[in-house]
């Protein structure tokens, strides 16, 4: 197994194990010198567009995150730009599930897809790239306002409550994105994928917080926008790492609002550049509308809702009693009585009790291999709640060590047994564990029997939080859900190859400031062997009227990309972009 790249940053050193598991190796050896070049055109087309519609901080905040114009960025290089404010970097294998994209940004990492994307989807890609997780979010990190939401966000995030359906979701886009990105992908399996896509989106029924809470994230942290209705200034990652929308955003046809806990009513496509998009007036609004939005989820409001919303999500999730008990497992079952209170729980999954986040000795999944249940409430002749007895108060009330006690709660359950043991953490009484034990309701349903052993029962009035995630993941041993598709490694025909090295001449040309007569060679084999190219040649372009060379060639290369601009609506804007990048360039370096 290969070691862990920690890159000697604090941040990615703090990882849990749990998070590791999605860390993919770079391999910088892998990026081809087309790669280099379409980060390079993304890069200059950004630089020269975003300096003036985007959120002050970005353009230092390039080098700020250890980021060139010139080539792909090494994570070693980011990573040792990124520790100087408090941050770190990863890569992983394209999409990952919400609740781990959002603890990474809780721990002030950042994770980063390690492909990049094609040609042929420069402009905007729907699966994550290196551009778009770099470019995009490592600038912005830059300003501590905003890289303190960021990481806010994460924490409640990783706290969010999702259901079966959003994995089935999130798997769906995983898989076309890593179609869109093959080089050749089958037309019917990308047909496939779009109606699958397609079908989980009409069948969600009521979004989970955490499609919710993804939604708030998209309309800032993605496709934010700063400022005012009038003038905004982008700062989301999704509008900064795109050259097309980055520039169709500011259309007044894209209807922009102000953010508020609004956003929330609003889905996204992630397919499709988005028609509205929404405006905060500054980071500190981001955290107020969090905040509202967080008063309203399962960690902070507990109750049967909560538990609910735990059942839903068919995967481990923690339940926190009022005495600080922690329960984590895969919630099955629940009993509320007429008014809606909850008065027992139930998982059946192998299942782990914890306090301050750390589990008890001897109650791990072995323990509870089978699952957990306990009543939740009062006892009916306690007029406080059990967690709060004293000594004197459990020996009246008949709960004392190898003695039988019979504790009747409000809800109208019993439960006999003998006392086995008592569990105190912080003067709170957190769990009593019995022998030759029965549970039953007033109408006689049984919620345990004597035959299934020692009976560990929580302690607690209430449930005052419900989570997704184990308490202690460590001893937990959680692996969070992993999608079952994988991306693709490129391998290149020799043609492919030969296009890939007339890249790197030019580069080496442009770098070195010499060899220029190599040029008119690459040229024409391009003209001979690829005459769908328009980046390399306009790379050559761009050298030759730079350097004021070869003002024949310069002029033939130009017809020839004018002709594919006016022939293939696809490239016009990409190259006439190119053009105009050149023609500024030159009016700032005074070049006729």
């Amino acid at each position: 197994m290969t070691a862990f790249n920690d890159f000697n940053n604090p941040q990615v050193q703090k990882l849990p194990e749990h998070l590791k598991q999605f860390i993919v190796e770079q391999h910088y050896e892998h990026y081809t010198a087309l790669d280099h070049a379409i980060w390079r055109y993304v890069m200059r087309q950004n630089h020269h567009y975003l300096k003036d519609i985007a959120y002050y901080p970005y353009i230092p905040g390039l080098a700020a995150a250890g980021l060139s114009i010139e080539k792909i960025p090494d994570l070693q290089d980011m990573n040792d730009a990124l520790q100087k404010i408090g941050w770190g970097a990863v890569t992983v294998d394209g999409f990952i599930p919400p609740a781990a994209f959002m603890e990474y940004q809780s721990y002030r990492v950042l994770v980063i897809a390690a492909d990049i994307r094609q040609l042929h989807h420069i402009e905007y890609t729907p699966a994550p790239d290196i551009i778009h997780e770099s470019a995009g979010h490592a600038p912005i990190i830059a300003d501590q306002d905003y890289h303190q939401y960021l990481s806010y966000f994460g924490a409640i995030g990783a706290k969010a409550m999702y259901s079966s359906k959003d994995f089935e979701l999130y798997e769906a886009i995983r898989e076309l994105s890593i179609l869109k990105e093959m080089h050749n992908p089958d037309p019917t399996q990308l047909k496939k994928a779009e109606k699958r896509i397609s079908f989980c989106q009409k069948n969600m029924g009521e979004p989970s917080e955490m499609a919710l809470l993804s939604r708030l994230h998209w309309w800032t942290v993605e496709y934010g926008l700063i400022g005012t209705l009038e003038d905004p200034k982008i700062y989301g990652a999704g509008l900064l790492s795109s050259i097309g929308e980055s520039k169709s955003c500011m259309d007044p046809k894209v209807i922009k609002h102000w953010y508020t806990a609004d956003a929330i009513n609003y889905p996204f496509d992630i397919t499709q550049t988005q028609p509205q998009l929404f405006v905060t007036p500054t980071f500190q609004n981001l955290i107020d509308v969090l905040e509202q939005f967080a008063d309203t989820m399962a960690f902070r409001r507990g109750g049967s809702e909560s538990i609910l919303k735990a059942i839903e999500c068919k995967n481990v999730c923690t339940a926190v009693y009022s005495s600080g008990l922690q329960v984590s497992g895969i919630f099955s079952d629940m009993a509320m009585d007429a008014n809606d209170e909850l008065y027992f729980i139930k998982t059946n999954s192998p299942t782990a009790l914890a306090y301050n986040n750390k589990q008890l000795p001897e109650h791990g999944k072995t323990t509870h291999s089978h699952g957990f249940s306990s009543p939740v409430g009062r006892l009916k002749n306690l007029n406080k709640a059990l967690e709060d007895a004293s000594d004197e108060e459990l020996i009246n009330l008949g709960i004392i060590l190898g003695r039988k006690a019979i504790l009747d709660f409000n809800s109208n359950l019993r439960l006999e047994g003998i006392v086995k043991s008592i569990e105190r953490r912080d003067s709170k009484i957190i769990m009593i564990s019995f022998e030759d034990c029965s549970v039953k309701s007033a109408q006689g349903e049984v919620f345990f029997e004597p035959s299934w052993g020692t009976y560990d029962m929580a302690v607690g009035e209430k449930v005052v939080s419900v989570y997704c995630g184990a308490a202690d993941k460590a001893a937990f041993e959680q692996i969070v859900p992993k999608a079952s598709s994988t991306r693709q490694v490129a391998h290149y025909d020799e043609k492919t190859k030969h296009y890939h090295k007339l890249f790197q001449e030019v580069r080496d040309c442009r770098e070195s400031q010499s060899q220029f007569e190599k040029l008119n060679d690459i040229w024409v084999d391009l003209k001979q062997n690829y005459r769908e190219d328009w980046l390399c040649g306009m790379e050559i372009l761009e050298i030759l009227e730079m350097e004021k060379l070869n003002s024949t060639l310069a002029k033939e290369i130009r017809i020839d990309l004018e002709m594919k601009a006016s022939n293939q609506e696809e490239l016009s804007r990409l190259i006439y972009n190119g053009f105009e990048l050149m023609n500024s360039t030159k009016s700032a370096l005074n070049i006729n």
